[in-house]
């Protein structure tokens, strides 16, 4: 599926380039196309023009021969105009035609021969006006009269005709050109408009195939992901448990370390004092050395008697069994004072919460507190129990040095082993605290439900 992909990318990734070059070819036929027409159309155009000159230069020659008819038979001078306007503009004509025709020898050599008979008609015309100015009469007459003029100016027709049947062959030509050019370029356009539709089809295809495999894939990443947040929510869930459960058998653990101190070693040590007190007795009256290597008897064994009372308050409190969450608190928190030397001031709310929850709220407070004592330099203490809504809130704050929550995540098991502790009752902790700002440690835990009334 990979190689899959791989191949469809690279395909995808040829189709811009492709359509690119496509581009870039009907861009060139279309230039070359153009300005292989521009050229055949300003030839076209340099050719018509050309034509116009020859109309032109037989219209001046016309012009010219009449007025110089009308002139010879009138004798009047207004005939001279149209004939001196034509002499002066046939040699601009004739000087604009040679420039025209330069770079074709034939029609250049047509040309030449054109230009001689012009000049030689224009001549001739000169000579019959000059010999009429002059008087003489029978000379200009008998000039009039000869076919000369009218020899020339059909070789003037007949050279001009010539000049322009070569310039149609010519035109012919530049307009076969011009077709062949925009049939080449109707070839190369449509061609290359196929070949980019068809490069558009191939790339929408592939664009379609890519979308299809990138969804595919989300899906399985989807499904992926599905599967993986429901194994961790699995494996949470078991996590959960499992601290659940070490809670409890810590707990029962506890309860019964401490049922076993108080059977076995308050038997033993209640044996050891009533011993004591029977050997007092048998012993009537002692030296005081004796007397009191008995009392500092007596006493060791009190004093391991009251180790051991502690002992078992800290594996199970019998205040919490015996007068409630609240009094236990109470009775905590002011154990703590004392030792401490650190005022508590508690602000307890009767709740009624589970067993289990009530043991989570006393090891929460308790470990609340050990840490107070070890690390807070703290100069007062408050713990509150409260009902908030559905839910029992305990807060434990100081106003000691106060650390950052963020810093100590990974390393600070306490915080750690009181919110999983917490969480597996279906409750939820937060921790407050800044440098210098005191430390508020807050728990919600669900209330039990409501004893059902008979």
């Amino acid at each position: 599926m990979r190689f899959g992909l791989v191949s469809r990318l690279r395909r995808s990734v040829l189709a811009l380039p492709l359509a690119a070059l496509a581009a870039l070819v009907i861009f060139f036929i279309n230039e070359l196309a153009y300005r292989d027409s521009v050229a055949s159309l300003d030839k076209l155009g340099t050719r018509g023009s050309a034509r116009v000159e020859l109309q032109t230069l037989r219209g001046a020659l016309v012009d010219a021969e009449t007025g110089e008819r009308g002139y010879l038979l009138t004798g009047r001078r207004e005939y001279l105009d149209p004939y001196e306007r034509a002499v002066a503009s046939v040699p601009d004509t004739v000087a604009r035609l040679g420039s025209y025709f330069a770079d074709d020898p034939q029609a250049t050599e047509l040309m030449l021969s054109i230009s001689a008979t012009v000049e030689q008609r224009l001549s001739d015309l000169a000579t019959a006006v000059r010999l009429y100015d002059e008087g003489r009469h029978e000379a200009w007459h008998e000039l009039l009269m000869s076919n000369i003029g009218l020899d020339k100016m059909e070789r003037i027709r007949a050279l001009g005709q010539q000049l322009l049947d070569h310039e149609s062959q010519l035109i012919r030509a530049d307009r076969a050109d011009v077709y062949q050019t925009l049939r080449l370029q109707r070839i190369g356009v449509n061609a290359m408009t196929a070949l980019s539709l068809l490069a558009l089809m191939l790339f929408l295809r592939q664009t379609a195939s890519f979308d299809e495999v990138q969804r595919r894939h989300a899906l399985a990443l989807q499904a992926e992901k599905d599967h993986l947040e429901t194994e961790v929510a699995r494996r949470t869930r078991d996590l959960t448990d499992l601290a659940n459960y070490l809670q409890t058998a810590r707990e029962d653990e506890r309860s019964r370390l401490a049922r076993e101190l108080h059977d076995e070693l308050g038997a033993l040590l209640t044996a050891a004092k009533l011993d004591a007190a029977r050997l007092k007795r048998s012993l009537g009256s002692m030296s005081p050395e004796s007397e009191a290597r008995l009392k500092h008897l007596n006493d060791t064994i009190n004093d391991g008697i009251g180790l051991k009372r502690r002992i078992i308050e800290d594996l199970r409190p019998s205040s919490l069994s015996n007068l409630g969450l609240v009094a236990a608190l109470e009775i905590q928190a002011r154990e703590f004072s004392q030792r401490s030397e650190v005022p508590v001031q508690v602000e307890l709310e009767n709740v009624l919460l589970a067993d289990s929850a009530q043991i989570t709220v006393f090891r929460l407070v308790q470990e609340s507190l050990t840490n107070i004592a070890k690390y807070a330099a703290a100069r007062r203490v408050t713990v509150t129990l409260a009902r908030e809504g559905q839910r029992a809130r305990i807060a434990v704050r100081d106003d000691g040095r106060g650390f950052d929550p963020d810093a100590v995540r990974g390393t600070a098991h306490g915080l750690m082993g009181m919110r999983y502790r917490v969480e597996s009752q279906g409750g939820a902790m937060r921790v407050q605290s800044r440098p210098g700002d005191g430390t508020l440690i807050e728990a919600w835990l669900p209330l039990a439900a409501e004893p059902a009334t008979a």
